[in-house]
């Protein structure tokens, strides 16, 4: 049923802008092109806006030698747009421009392209295809973000099964909380010092740089890391103060709610939801999602500690299905949102990363509802055996937190109190159901299997959702990708022809103007051996397509004053033609070379 839901609302149309990370969309010049003066500038354009690194752009000429360039600023003020200035008097041939920048979702993006000056040149700097950054940086990175996901499910998830499920036994829960805290904490210092690093691509050794930790103080991730360890000291006063009441008011439950929401809002201020279409609903669906998952994986968490010396009663175990079912619900809705938005399409469910991840996802998240549809039955059957008697002594059960009895104060704002005369001690209690001790036993350990296969799997679905948030989600996969394709077919196809006839030397450069189907423009210039301009009697061009048995199409060319061309050369189908270069060098000595020619549709 979930399944064909998220199928079917991936069928419905999504809208046009990328839902998050910078893809590419056009640089100037354009990659593989070749420009007859040496720029002055480079301008990348992406699909959102970015940031900009200190060490952003690299140049390289023809040699491998680096260019010394400007400062990398945004063109024109837009956000989207990343440029650097160019020294004049540039040499010919192909230079190298390798980029790195930083998403508005917070994820680093790099590439690299070419753009030749007057002619490309017989070598160049090799493109770089290599890894963009340091392997050890982000799996630290990495490694702390998961845990930091972790942490927050102990402490949220652990926090929610006290306050809604009210157990009768809470002392085995405050590690727990003590676990989540201090374990998200450590894991928000360690990605705020390796920020910096992650963004630029250098070792774990750059998080000792003052500098870059500062530069990472001053922009949105360090901004939302900054909260987190704000919000979690708050949460510890918070704590503190319960602890020391007997009865912790509504008032510490409230505030409480309002701490894991900003907690959630740190991790949706800084990741997809913050780019990309759609980014009010997108950040509270995002808010939603962490905290039904803390809810879920978290309350799992402690009721399987719980589970270790005998069953909870049944109330507790009750309660805490009716939140799983709640939490499943919010999980189901925002994560088909979030699918959709991510995806945008069908068919990048099998297209691209992000949609293969989320495929794992799904598969695992189906694992993990059989597990709890058994929990849930589990529990309703002990509800069904339980007498109208055992209901009523379930209700003599102690009150929750912030209910009329008092009780002793607790660290970590948990009160721990005695049952009141005549009452069953909560191991006495047990499921509040009158089975014989080997039936309890049978129960409680089968629930208690049930329960370890939902933690360990909802731990998968956590790891799982972690490598999502830094993969490049579909629908701008597919833009980039739809970018890399355009980029890959060069508006103009420039062709070099070596010729050497009756001692005359030299290379014939033909320009193919757009080398797409249809009409194009043809421009010829000829070099002599010293690479000046040269004079020839006579040029001819023809275009020939064997695998069609078509042409040959004669170019008519004329002579323009030291160039020759034509504005209406028609190239029919897309594919790989062959033109025929015939050059005169007298009445009788003419040679003819055949280079191929690539035309797109």
């Amino acid at each position: 049923m979930l399944l064909g839901t998220f199928l079917l609302l991936l069928l419905l149309p999504g809208a046009n802008p990328a839902s998050a990370h910078a893809a590419l969309r056009a640089t100037d010049p354009a990659d593989g092109s070749v420009v007859p003066a040496a720029p002055r500038s480079v301008t990348l354009t992406f699909t959102e806006s970015v940031g900009l690194l200190d060490d952003s752009f690299r140049v390289l000429d023809p040699t491998g030698h680096r260019v010394p360039t400007g400062d990398a600023e945004h063109a024109g003020g837009h956000a989207d747009t990343a440029r650097i200035s160019l020294p004049a008097g540039l040499d010919r041939g192909t230079f190298t421009v390798a980029w790195r920048v930083v998403s508005a979702d917070s994820h680093p993006v790099s590439g690299a392209f070419t753009f030749s000056v007057g002619a490309p040149s017989a070598t160049a700097a090799p493109v770089p295809t290599g890894p963009t950054e340091d392997p050890l940086t982000a799996f630290l990175y990495g490694t702390a973000r998961g845990a930091a996901y972790l942490a927050a499910a102990l402490l949220i998830g652990t926090a929610a099964f006290v306050a809604v499920c009210r157990p009768t036994r809470v002392r085995p829960l405050r590690g727990l909380l003590r676990a989540g805290g201090w374990g998200l904490a450590g894991t928000t210092v360690l990605l705020l010092v390796l920020r910096a690093p992650y963004e630029t691509g250098d070792g774990p050794s750059a998080a000792l740089d003052l500098d870059a930790l500062g530069r990472t103080l001053t922009g949105r991730p360090g901004w939302a890391l900054l909260a987190r360890l704000a919000l979690l000291a708050a949460s510890a006063l918070l704590l503190t103060h319960a602890a020391r009441r007997a009865r912790p008011s509504r008032t510490h439950l409230s505030l409480g709610a309002v701490l894991a929401v900003g907690l959630s809002l740190t991790w949706a201020a800084a990741e997809h939801a913050s780019a990309g279409i759609q980014v009010p609903l997108a950040m509270a669906s995002a808010v939603v999602h962490l905290l039904a998952m803390a809810a879920w994986l978290g309350g799992l968490t402690a009721l399987l500690v719980l589970l270790r010396r005998d069953t909870p009663p049944l109330a507790t175990v009750t309660r805490f299905s009716r939140l799983a079912m709640l939490s499943v619900t919010a999980l189901a809705v925002t994560g088909l949102y979030q699918s959709w938005r991510g995806l945008g399409t069908l068919t990048a469910l099998t297209d691209t990363s992000y949609g293969r991840l989320l495929l794992a996802k799904l598969a695992a998240v189906t694992v993990l509802l059989t597990a709890a549809d058994w929990s849930r039955r589990w529990v309703a059957e002990r509800a069904r055996a339980a007498t109208p008697a055992e209901r009523k002594e379930e209700l003599r059960m102690p009150q929750p937190v912030g209910a009329t009895r008092t009780g002793t104060p607790a660290p970590d704002g948990l009160t721990e109190r005695p049952p009141e005369a005549g009452t069953p001690r909560p191991s006495e209690a047990g499921t509040a159901l009158t089975e014989p001790s080997s039936d309890g036993d049978a129960h409680r350990r089968a629930l208690r299997r049930s329960v370890l296969v939902e933690v360990l799997v909802a731990a998968v679905v956590l790891a799982l959702t972690t490598v999502l948030t830094g993969t490049l989600p579909g629908r701008a996969e597919a833009e980039a990708q739809a970018t890399r394709q355009a980029a890959a077919l060069p508006a103009t196809s420039v062709v070099m022809a070596p010729f050497s006839v009756a001692g005359h030397r030299g290379t014939v450069q033909v320009t193919l103007d757009p080398a797409r189907t249809g009409d194009n423009a043809v421009e010829a210039v000829v070099y002599g051996a010293d690479g000046g301009l040269a004079a020839v009697p006579e040029l001819r061009i023809a275009f020939t397509f064997p695998a069609q048995d078509i042409g040959p199409l004669n170019a008519d060319l004329t002579d323009r004053g030291g160039y020759w061309a034509t504005n209406a050369v028609n190239l029919p189908l897309a594919g790989t033609w062959t033109m025929k270069v015939t050059v005169r060098v007298s009445d009788v000595d003419q040679v003819t070379v055949e280079k191929p020619v690539r035309v797109a549709r």
